[in-house]
């Protein structure tokens, strides 16, 4: 058992969550500032035809997908620490999960936006919401379609914290 702890680390190091002997640790956040962090995700599923036509006519014998995988990403946003080792547990001030079916494509897009005020951000957070409500919307159309496919998934931007504002969105 090595009895390095975390601040015996190279601060200089691109990778913060291995210590000097490279061992994976959670990084110590307790000097950083609290800040406002906000960070967006999105993703998308695509369905047969008739998975998508179910879907939006609410005839899934599972029942309602979209409220369901709604549901479900706002919960993995809460849990992200549980599932992901080396993510700090965030109390989270806001999370909004939208997911809107595109027709043209028989498509279900997904944006997350997650937010707190604290010492880390909140993208892993934002992106779990993403998977798990995409991987919930597959769970309740698989028995119609197991050829459905989830992709797109990607950090759109972030706000706060010492790196400030990366991404697509400006606001």
């Amino acid at each position: 058992m090595s009895d390095e702890s975390s601040r015996d680390r190279d601060p200089a190091s691109p990778l913060p969550h291995l210590t000097g002997s490279g061992e994976a640790h959670i990084v110590d956040v307790g000097e950083k500032p609290a800040t406002r962090r906000v960070a967006v995700a999105e993703g998308w599923i695509r369905l047969s035809e008739a998975a998508f036509a179910a879907l939006q006519a609410g005839e899934l014998k599972k029942g309602d997908a979209l409220g369901t995988a709604r549901i479900a990403g706002l919960m993995a946003a809460k849990r992200t620490a549980d599932l992901v080792p080396l993510c700090h547990p965030v109390a989270l001030s806001h999370a909004e999960v939208t997911l809107t079916p595109e027709t043209a494509t028989h498509r279900v897009e997904c944006r997350v936006r997650t937010e707190t005020t604290g010492p880390t951000g909140v993208e892993m957070e934002a992106l779990t919401a993403v998977q798990t409500a995409l991987l919930t919307v597959y769970d309740m159309c698989k028995g119609l379609d197991r050829g459905m496919e989830i992709g797109g998934v990607r950090l759109v931007h972030k706000r706060g914290g010492r790196s400030g504002h990366w991404g697509d969105d400006p606001g």
